[in-house]
């Protein structure tokens, strides 16, 4: 995983998801892709603020630009957790997850598939 994963604004995220979700695309692909509909300029300033940061890369094709992820949807989500989990769980994964039974975010069943899948 890449060292220190920044944490995405709203609309980051948003067309970050976008591009995990078609893999690669062109601005008028990616902008299709985004949930809440957002105007083409709009989505291709938040694509060249997530090339900055890293997030994003491209390839010219002609005079367009074929946009790709740097960073997985799977890398982002891991460094998301454990910034949780180190604020607001003292690190502790057992903590996180009986916040989750308490919740009822994960059941008992989820439980015994995860000690099966541990126990491999």
């Amino acid at each position: 995983m890449k060292s220190e994963i920044k944490e995405l604004t709203k609309a980051e995220e948003q067309v970050m998801q976008a591009i995990w979700k078609i893999g690669q695309g062109f601005a008028n692909e990616i902008v299709a892709a985004v949930e809440n509909e957002a105007a083409y300029n709009t989505v291709l300033t938040v694509v060249r603020i997530l090339e900055k940061k890293g997030f994003v890369a491209h390839e010219t094709f002609n005079k367009s630009n074929r946009y790709y992820p740097l960073v997985s949807r799977e890398e982002y989500s891991g460094a998301l957790l454990n910034r949780l989990t180190h604020s607001y769980f003292g690190s502790s994964a057992r903590a996180l997850i009986s916040f989750l039974v308490d919740r009822k975010e994960v059941s008992l069943d989820d439980l015994e598939s995860l000690t099966k899948e541990l126990e491999k």
